[in-house]
């Protein structure tokens, strides 16, 4: 008798939860009927999951608007716009916020945001008044100096090991050794040591392994919607990665916390490093380790992939590589940029070459190296927004994400070739089209309070890597059939195989 009552009521529980189910997923289908989508999307998460799973999500984002519109919808609350004006506005508008959905499964460390991952408003904003000074170079006098450290690290490891000749081919992966680069970068100008990756030329303590299995992993939790597994009380500790783990972002946490654990132990006064500043506003502790971790991962993965993508372009188009060299030479030749052994192109010398900065918008609108949905929930009485000069009303409940390769090639902003790489576009354009194009293209760093940090350090490499590149060697792709191979995870992309051959370049006068 007890049995059969618990069963009655067991079965009583099973299908009370599975009617109120039916009735969210009904509710969400009708609120966002107006929106059309793949088939499916309205009812099932699944084709978003296997979109994520697939590792190309960003394109499949860009197919939806395409054919579906400047809003389309991807789940059953989930939106996604290729409209600049619509993106700019949800970002600008109080009462939006990041989704948890989403946000959850970019954490690192259980249960302990980051100033990436956090989706409180107020909390978000308070870190990032914490974090700003560090990046921007008011506290971190020393940054373009260690920039060019590193800079000259990369020249010489090239030189040194990978110089190939008519001869001998020398192979060398760009994509590893670019990532060198940035990952010395964040660490010198973040914790003040770095980590000497180009000096040794090889993945120490694996954090290139460790960061890459660390985004496979979160991106499976993300597409199979087990985050929540992830940050359970308890069970989620032993699940989510741990300083004690040996692969994975843990190897990598105990690596970064150790050198966060000697700095804080010295005096902030006498380093001005990003480091150095978090603590001088007020970090301590776990949230300082927090956001030294967070800023070597995003602070490396997405320059890396910027500088990779704008030198795929210029490799594959060799019409444009030749100009941007000349540009360089006549730069050198006419006293805009020192003289080869007199030191380094100055970050304020790259703002004044106009091609190079044309090849480098251009460069991050082809490739964008962030490119994921980085949804935010729309307010609860919804809201209103103008898309292509029409109202259109956003149901609270939903959230709506950005497309970035449906808006970076839009042929209405940038032209009928926007899928092509041509940086002329950047010099020719009439102003108003000109303003436009710009406003699309400063959205790869994101936009307003949750515009990226790291924006003033990832202008600084870019522009003195491509220069000075472009001005000791000539590059080639080894295949250009397959150039190189990438993964998004998370957003961002994991690239590997990107092998060239590099030759030293036999300057003429320009």
């Amino acid at each position: 008798m007890g049995v059969a009552l618990l069963s009655g009521q067991v079965i009583t529980l099973f299908c009370g939860l599975l009617s109120f189910y039916v009735f969210r997923v009904v509710t969400m289908y009708v609120k966002l009927m107006q929106f059309k989508g793949p088939s499916g999307t309205g009812l099932s998460n699944w084709p978003h999951s296997l979109a994520i799973l697939g590792q190309n999500c960003h394109e499949w984002y860009a197919e939806v608007n395409k054919k579906y519109g400047p809003i389309a919808r991807v789940a059953p609350h989930v939106l996604i716009t290729s409209s600049p004006e619509v993106w700019m506005h949800v970002n600008n508008k109080p009462g939006y916020k990041r989704s948890d959905w989403y946000y959850r499964a970019t954490r690192i460390e259980y249960r302990r945001d980051n100033v990436f991952s956090q989706t409180d408003n107020a909390k978000h904003e308070q870190r990032r008044k914490q974090m700003a000074p560090g990046y921007s170079g008011r506290e971190n006098t020393q940054l373009e100096g260690s920039v060019d450290e590193r800079v000259q690290d990369f020249l010489k490891l090239i030189r040194s090991k990978y110089i190939s000749s008519d001869r001998h081919v020398v192979p060398m992966d760009l994509a590893k050794k670019v990532q060198y680069f940035t990952l010395d970068v964040i660490s010198s100008v973040g914790l003040g040591k770095g980590f000497g990756m180009l000096q040794n030329d090889y993945d120490i303590d694996d954090y290139l392994q460790s960061s890459e299995e660390g985004l496979a992993i979160g991106n499976t939790v993300l597409a199979m919607g087990l985050t929540w597994i992830t940050q359970m009380p308890f069970v989620g500790k032993f699940i989510a990665p741990s300083p004690k783990d040996n692969n994975g972002f843990g190897k990598m946490m105990a690596t970064c916390f150790r050198f966060v654990d000697e700095r804080a132990a010295g005096s902030t006064n006498e380093r001005s490093d990003m480091l150095a500043s978090f603590m001088r506003h007020g970090l301590a502790g776990d949230e300082l380790r927090t956001e030294a971790l967070e800023q070597i991962i995003a602070g490396s993965d997405t320059t890396a992939s910027g500088i990779r993508g704008t030198l795929l372009c210029l490799m594959t188009n060799p019409r444009v590589y030749f100009k941007l060299q000349r540009e360089v030479d006549v730069a050198v030749r006419d006293g805009r940029a020192p003289s080869t052994g007199e030191g380094l192109v100055t970050a304020a010398q790259t703002k004044k070459l106009p091609y190079l900065q044309a090849v480098i918008r251009e460069g991050l609108r082809v490739k964008p190296p962030v490119a994921n949905i980085f949804p935010r929930d729309v307010p609860t009485g919804g809201d209103t927004v103008v898309v292509e000069g029409e109202s259109v009303f956003l149901p609270g409940g939903a959230c709506i994400g950005y497309s970035a390769y449906a808006m970076h090639k839009s042929e209405k902003i940038y032209g009928k070739d926007a899928e092509a790489f041509r940086p002329e576009r950047w010099l020719d354009s009439d102003p108003g089209k000109l303003t436009a194009m710009v406003r699309t293209n400063d959205l790869i760093f994101g936009h307003g309070k949750f515009q990226c940090l790291g924006k003033p350090v990832a202008q600084i490499e870019i522009g003195k890597i491509v220069f000075e590149l472009l001005r000791n060697f000539d590059l080639a792709l080894i295949n250009p059939t397959r150039p190189w191979d990438a993964r998004n995870y998370l957003g961002l992309f994991a690239i590997s195989d990107m092998w060239v051959q590099v030759t030293e370049r036999t300057l003429s006068s320009p």
